[in-house]
């Protein structure tokens, strides 16, 4: 009985699954590997072959890197400092940082897009401190500043999280058995948050290399990203059996990064803050 009513209330989370995630992709799939006329061909896949796109799927893995690597060197030192604070509520801590995600995504991108503009509040900075004008605003610069404004919260909270769960009795060993500051971070902390660190990586080069909201508001369609080229293809075009060849690829890549990832972090954590 007891089992009964646990399968009972996990069906609309089934449900949900299944509407919203696994139909989406069987019609992806679907379209991928057919052309207009319903015929199976692998031509939409290949098509990634082509120079457009492999240029585009290129600046994207290039562009979702460097964001990713940024995010880090933020990252791990801001959650050093936030642990060191000894908080008692991490609630709070994890607040913080959810705070700016409350505001709609478009609003943080368009204020972005209002301080890098030529005469923006950057600009203005720089002016009255007698330096030059710099102009940030649709180029690849722009779209880094933009992903890791995004997505930095989705690091700190694994890599915090994963700090938070090393016991003070450890570091203080550690220190009472000689080891001086860079041992007991080398040794002791980063060997404990990789797991963090992993989550983190993933958490924010998957959204980064798919994204194409950013690199159009603050790429001025000058920065075309693979996200932005399967965005045309289903919005401009109307060539779905293109877009989904594209998203097969693109979603290949996810997977395979994700994949590699995990299989470097078989603890599972870092992903929860309790």
């Amino acid at each position: 009985m007891y089992n009964f009513k646990r399968q009972f209330l996990s069906g609309p989370y089934i449900i949900w699954i299944v509407g919203f995630i696994v139909l989406p992709i069987l019609v992806i799939c679907y379209y991928g590997i057919t052309d207009a006329s319903g015929s199976f061909t692998l031509e939409n896949i290949i098509a990634i072959s082509e120079p457009i796109h492999m240029k585009a799927l290129l600046l994207s893995l290039k562009l979702a890197l460097v964001s990713t690597l940024l995010c880090l060197a933020l990252s791990y030192p801001l959650a050093m400092i936030l642990n060191g604070l000894h908080v008692k509520h991490q609630s709070f801590i994890v607040f913080i940082f959810v705070l700016p995600m409350w505001m709609n995504f478009m609003l943080r991108i368009l204020a972005w897009q209002l301080i890098l503009s030529n005469n923006g509040i950057l600009n203005t900075v720089f002016q009255a401190l007698g330096l030059p004008r710099v102009s940030l605003l649709n180029t690849p610069a722009a779209v880094v500043f933009g992903m890791v404004y995004d997505y930095l919260p989705f690091m700190i909270l694994p890599i915090y999280n994963s700090m938070s769960r090393i016991g003070n009795d450890i570091v203080d060993a550690a220190r009472d058995l000689g080891c001086n500051k860079f041992q007991v971070f080398a040794k002791i902390i980063l060997p404990l948050t990789v797991s963090g660190v992993l989550s983190g990586i993933i958490m924010v080069f998957v959204p980064a290399l798919t994204s194409f909201v950013i690199s159009n508001l603050l790429g001025g369609g000058k920065v075309l990203l693979i996200g932005n080229v399967i965005e045309q293809e289903f919005m401009q075009n109307t060539n779905w059996n293109m877009g989904s060849g594209l998203s097969i690829v693109l979603m290949i890549f996810v997977i395979a990064s994700m994949a590699f990832m995990n299989s470097h972090n078989k603890e599972g954590e870092g992903t929860a803050v309790w």
